[in-house]
């Protein structure tokens, strides 16, 4: 990893919805309703990094207020969750401005052309297996998981896990979750 910010150094996450929490489908109904799936180990993986401690915000074009549901109940504050995204970057330094962070203090999950900005301005940038080119040439990591398959638990709980902070409490859980 040289050259690029270490997982000790990390205080907060970012990520981008469709296509890294999700493998990108999205289902549509006939009042154009949008329905996304999600892999619940990286829902669980946010939750751990919420009741340690990390700031973590959602940075997505979709303008679902599905998503806001969701990632709520994940404990990200509803000020984290920057719906209907056009310039990401600007979120994305609105979200560390607000949370004293460092760009590079921020690891960052983006899988397509609009996240490019901001994989590279974050400390760590991660792509998924299946992001578009630009995304992977762009990202520090690329995992070997695509998006909606857990990659964002991967590098979340890793990054954790190095800091020691990869800590369940069950009572903390039960009152926050």
């Amino acid at each position: 990893m040289s050259g690029m910010t270490e997982f000790k150094d990390i205080k907060g996450f970012a990520f981008d919805i469709d296509g890294v929490m999700t493998d990108g489908g999205i289902l549509a109904d006939l009042e154009g309703q949008l329905y996304r799936t999600f892999d619940a180990k990286d829902g669980f993986a946010v939750r751990m990094a919420a009741m340690n401690g990390f700031p973590v915000a959602v940075i997505t074009g979709g303008r679902s207020q599905s998503i806001r549901a969701r990632f709520s109940s994940n404990g990200i504050p509803p000020e984290d969750i920057y719906l209907g995204s056009r310039v990401k970057i600007d979120d994305f330094d609105d979200f560390c401005r607000r949370h004293g962070l460092k760009r590079e203090e921020v690891m960052f999950f983006g899988d397509d052309v609009p996240d490019v900005e901001v994989i590279e301005a974050a400390g760590i940038g991660v792509a998924p297996a299946d992001a578009c080119i630009e995304a992977r040439e762009a990202a520090d990591i690329v995992s070997m998981r695509p998006g909606g398959k857990a990659c964002v638990r991967e590098y979340m709980e890793a990054v954790m896990k190095a800091q020691g902070r990869w800590v369940f409490n069950s009572k903390l859980y039960k009152k926050l979750f």
